[in-house]
């Protein structure tokens, strides 16, 4: 115990204690990956992504077939009407051969919905329980990206209707363009001729796995409700995509190989293998948009409590930071301010950028627009608006009972005391409000332009 206990403080050591901000190179992205793994560990066995994984999983049964209905009916257009069985087959080929009765049962089902008989309750219930698998992804996504505000009603039916139109095309151009590499006439020639026969059949490989992670990146990127970078979505692409083709080939041998469950369940076998690879399919994606997540925010790659805890002395410090650079910004006339770009540039806990923007939205002091993150701008007249009010704002909170202590004479005594500092605070404060702070701010920067001016 003594050996694997020092062996377990020098791994923390080395994988815990450096900052993340000192370090380049090799060095800090192999750190990023470890760390990304042990977090990816702990949020597994902290449940919450593998509860909704199996809510997906529920949403997806009920969901199924009104899915593949109205996504192939749009995709008639196209001339592509007759993609549903290859997509199937290969969503569903490492279920093993008994895929093939899923797959016709699905066919059937599809091709048996008549939406110009359905009527109009039948019709909205179909496209509420499609919106609802879309909306629950969507929902899990912002989860892992810690976005408060789902998308508009707008955006939802454009972006959706995308969405069901690009997946199954995307499915089905990485099975078409497999087989076509696989059946082609000079492909084939080619694959005798050595050294290209290696390296085509290696190309054959690792084309669904480049396919997968291109897929991947798209919805992390554009899934969540926020500013999702390239690299990040990539990364968590490339981990979704390996992640799911590698899952797919060790759950066919699973599948070939599963006796016991044959014997137990009989007829039913093949469900139980649907629904384990169901949530396999969704843990994967949850697990890539939550690696997208950690390497677009490294400050959360961290063993303690996050956001670490602010007192209140920080708390104010922040609001008065946040306040003043929105009214620069609006009097500079510039692009307004974006909490997370806020977060950025005040090198501050997201969390805490939120919750003060938050107060301040509650207080009538800001107001919010856009879809993507919260764009502060001001709701009153900066110049009447008071330093001392935006501190008011701040430190309200749940209203709590005032102690009583029976020690009638301590409590006096405190209470005069912290009156004194108040008094104090306010002398300071005066009048001044957010416009004198951000002319303060303008004209700071302005002597330290011509500083660096007269030293050029």
């Amino acid at each position: 115990m003594g050996v694997f206990g020092a062996v377990g403080r020098r791994f923390d050591a080395i994988v815990w204690q450096p900052e993340l901000e000192r370090l380049h190179g090799p060095r800090r992205w192999l750190l990023v990956a470890v760390r990304t793994l042990l977090t990816l560990i702990e949020d597994f066995r902290n449940g919450e992504i593998t509860m909704r994984a199996m809510g997906l999983v529920y949403t997806t049964l009920v969901s199924l077939v009104p899915l593949l209905a109205l996504a192939f009916s749009l995709l008639k257009a196209f001339g592509v009407d007759n993609a549903l069985r290859p997509v199937l087959q290969r969503f569903l080929s490492p279920l093993g051969a008994g895929s093939g009765q899923i797959i016709d049962k699905i066919v059937d089902f599809v091709q048996n919905v008549q939406v110009g008989v359905l009527g109009a309750i039948g019709v909205v219930t179909l496209i509420y329980s499609v919106i609802s698998l879309i909306q629950k992804v969507e929902a899990g996504c912002n989860y892992i990206w810690h976005v408060r505000k789902p998308r508009s009603i707008g955006r939802r039916v454009t972006e959706y209707i995308s969405v069901l139109v690009a997946g199954p095309l995307v499915i089905l151009a990485a099975a078409s363009m497999t087989a076509t590499v696989s059946s082609n006439s000079t492909v084939t020639w080619l694959t005798s001729i050595e050294p290209f026969g290696a390296a085509l059949y290696m190309a054959g490989r690792i084309l669904p796995y480049v396919l997968y992670g291109i897929g991947f990146t798209v919805l992390f990127k554009f899934i969540p409700n926020t500013q999702v970078r390239l690299l990040p979505a990539l990364g968590g692409g490339i981990f979704s995509g390996v992640l799911w083709q590698t899952a797919s080939l060790g759950f066919a041998l699973f599948a070939r190989n599963a006796g016991n469950v044959n014997a137990i369940y009989s007829s039913f076998a093949i469900l139980i293998l649907l629904l384990i690879w169901l949530y396999v399919s969704w843990m994967i994606l949850l697990l890539g948009c939550r690696v997208a997540f950690l390497l677009q925010h490294h400050e959360r790659l961290t063993r303690g409590h996050y956001p670490p805890w602010l007192g209140a002395a920080e708390r104010e410090r922040l609001a008065l930071l946040i306040t003043t650079l929105v009214a620069d910004r609006f009097i500079q006339g510039g692009m307004p301010w974006t909490t997370p770009a806020l977060a950025h540039m005040l090198r501050a806990a997201p969390d805490h950028v939120q919750d003060i923007a938050d107060q301040l939205i509650t207080g009538d002091l800001f107001m919010e627009a856009g879809d993507l993150g919260t764009t502060l701008l001001p709701r009153r007249d900066i110049a009447e608006v008071r330093i001392s009010r935006v501190l008011e704002i701040v430190r309200a909170g749940e209203p709590a009972a005032h102690a009583q202590p029976r020690d009638a004479t301590a409590a006096r005594a405190i209470d005069e005391l912290t009156e004194q500092v108040e008094q104090a605070k306010r002398s300071v404060y005066g009048d001044r409000s957010l416009r004198d702070m951000a002319l303060v701010l303008h004209a700071q920067r302005k002597n330290i332009d011509s500083r660096l001016a007269d030293m050029a």
